[in-house]
């Protein structure tokens, strides 16, 4: 600009948009630019469309936050009690890293007070604290030999949601979302619901962010929509007073026009999303209240899923309302119940947690069953990484306490083209180190991802100089020992 010239100083031109921009543009920034759009917009067209057939059209994803204690639930070990109290030997814990809260204290020896059982015709070994999912045994695959990077609550909490311990990709949920599309024009496709109480006690209990159900670089209307436990289920959902359905949707329509125009005027994505979005709360309005009566469930039903399914905001409700979603289209429901970290006073503790969960996500797998419905719903169970084998505070037979361990944990996965009855991979005999078919987190989400019908090596988000993928740079692998 000459600024001599007092038409220029006075008459600015006004901005350019996005299209104008282009057009301007030298041949070569312009055409870098358009192609980078481009490729997005083709990237979303191509991943509507599953890469091979899927053996699941939607995911129950019941998440621990807090990390539950394998040797207590799922890994166990009889032999260690002729280790009560005893260090843990150097050869097995061989250096490796421990948090600030053990660092540098005895590692003494903690067996389980609590019984296993082989149930099932599968034979499969559960704790008498899980009475009630240890009568669904034969529906589940029990991955005991899960592995991660974090040894923390918050990187591993995102690394498992996300694939990355750096806050700012795009979460599972997401991901799905994106590739795969709506299944339901008048839900999300994505739903999260935090437990409101649990009974393990609060003394340890982390927040949950945002960023665990985020998109990140996706586009925004793939992130998750968060119910809540009392009150409107999806915030300002209902009219306020004095407006009514048929106003809201004279108001909707016009503001969607304004939109469309700006819309047509600079092209930003993300105005489009502000409009479908606008118009999903528009259909909620009337899909969600019908979503969340549960007045037409049978007792029957209601008892399946145990007494707390009547407190709203219970996990067991949330289980219950998990069932409906999946029933009504939802792609992905995430479930997070918190209380698992238990430093201190474990087996009280553990036992009001196993409380919570077990009649619950007994009776949401047994409830998907009988409609049909578990063939083609993955059901996954498990928090960010596993507890020490040896103690943290007070040790006695029936009292004690363990430290965070990304070593080695376990998770159960059922329906959706996995395996019942089976056990994969497996621990020493400390429940320290995996000895037999290492799963590590990456790994566990390709297998997601696969049961879905999607090559995770092939849905992608070009974001930064790089094709994004929720499995990251690092290589991970299908466990295809546990698939049908």
């Amino acid at each position: 600009m000459n600024s001599a010239d007092p038409s220029t100083s006075i008459h600015s031109p006004a901005p350019a948009g996005r299209r104008q921009f282009l057009q301007r543009c030298s041949m070569g920034l312009g055409t870098t630019a358009l192609a980078s759009v481009l490729s997005q917009t083709q990237s979303q067209a191509a991943n509507q469309i599953a890469h091979f057939p899927p053996k699941a059209k939607r995911v129950i994803f019941l998440f621990m936050a807090g990390a539950p204690s394998q040797l207590d639930l799922f890994d166990d070990k009889p032999d260690l009690v002729n280790q009560f109290n005893k260090p843990l030997p150097p050869s097995v814990s061989n250096g490796q890293r421990v948090t600030a809260m053990t660092k540098g204290k005895a590692q003494l020896v903690a067996p389980s007070m609590f019984k296993f059982s082989r149930q099932g015709q599968s034979g499969l070994m559960m704790s008498e604290l899980l009475p009630h999912l240890s009568g669904m045994a034969d529906d589940l695959c029990i991955i005991k030999s899960l592995h991660t990077d974090a040894i923390n609550h918050d990187p591993a909490k995102t690394l498992f949601c996300t694939g990355s311990q750096i806050p700012g990709k795009a979460s599972l949920g997401a991901w799905l979302s994106y590739g795969l599309g709506r299944m339901n024009e008048n839900l999300p496709d994505f739903v999260v619901m935090n437990s409101a109480f649990w009974t393990g006690g609060t003394g340890n209990v982390q927040a949950l962010y945002s960023r665990l159900w985020g998109s990140g670089f996706l586009p925004s209307k793939h992130q998750g929509v968060s119910f809540q436990p009392s009150g409107d289920p999806v915030l300002f959902l209902s009219n306020p007073t004095g407006v009514t359905t048929r106003s809201r949707k004279t108001m909707l329509d016009l503001v969607s026009e304004l939109n469309r125009d700006h819309l047509n005027e600079i092209g930003d994505p993300e105005i489009r999303t502000t409009i479908a979005q606008q118009e999903m709360a528009f259909r909620m309005q009337s899909s969600v209240p019908e979503l969340t009566d549960l007045s037409d469930e049978p007792q029957q039903v209601l008892d399946l899923y145990g007494p707390e399914v009547q407190k709203s905001g219970s996990f067991a409700r949330n289980c219950l309302l998990a069932r409906r979603m999946a029933e009504r289209g939802v792609r992905f429901i995430q479930l997070f119940h918190r209380g698992w970290d238990h430093h201190v006073g474990l087996p009280k503790k553990l036992r009001g947690q196993a409380y919570d969960v077990d009649q619950a996500s007994a009776g949401l797998l047994q409830d998907l069953k009988q409609r049909g419905l578990l063939d083609d719903t993955l059901v996954v169970f498990g928090g960010e990484f596993g507890r020490t084998t040896y103690c943290q505070g007070k040790l006695t037979p029936t009292q004690y306490g363990r430290d965070h361990h990304p070593r080695s944990f376990s998770v159960w996965m059922a329906g959706g083209g996995i395996q019942g009855g089976i056990s994969y991979g497996q621990t020493d005999e400390f429940s320290y180190n995996i000895v037999e078919n290492p799963v590590h987190v990456r790994d566990f989400n390709a297998t997601i991802l696969h049961q879905l019908g999607i090559d995770h090596n092939k849905l992608t988000f070009p974001f930064r100089g790089l094709d994004q993928k929720l499995t990251g740079v690092e290589e991970a692998h299908v466990v295809k020992d546990i698939l049908t």
